[in-house]
């Protein structure tokens, strides 16, 4: 399957110019590392800059809220501090949640571009053959 693959990848990088190959080659397939920091670039990079600085903010109040909740002695004191660092939780969750989307999302849009550089690499293939 990777043989098949690589001999597609080479075929149209001969069909596609110079600068369209350079294009091609910097939409391959991205490892984690590479689609985590790629959500802070761009144009909403802003954003998952401040819902990452959120979940540490978040993180920290579940700390210390998980910290009063095993020395509380009181029963209302446990389930206050149980729901606050649940609460906590869900919330980081989503949030983590939504990152993890974003990059689904980027990966999807990189798919796309690449099936759009073959189609016009197509159409460009078979125009010069009529």
């Amino acid at each position: 399957m990777k043989n098949e693959i690589e001999e597609i990848d080479r075929l149209i990088k001969e069909t596609l110019s110079q600068e369209e190959a350079k294009f091609y080659d910097a939409l391959e397939e991205q490892n984690i590392v590479e689609m985590l920091f790629g959500l802070f670039k761009g144009k909403n990079g802003w954003i998952n800059i401040l819902i990452n600085m959120v979940i540490l903010l978040f993180f920290a109040m579940l700390v210390y809220s998980g910290f009063r909740f095993f020395n509380a002695s009181a029963e209302v004191d446990l389930i206050k501090w149980g729901v606050v660092s649940l609460a906590l939780l869900i919330n980081i969750g989503l949030l983590k949640l939504y990152a993890w989307m974003q990059m689904d999302k980027y990966a999807i849009l990189r798919e796309l571009k690449r099936l759009e550089l073959q189609v016009m690499s197509l159409s460009g293939k078979l125009k010069r053959n009529d």
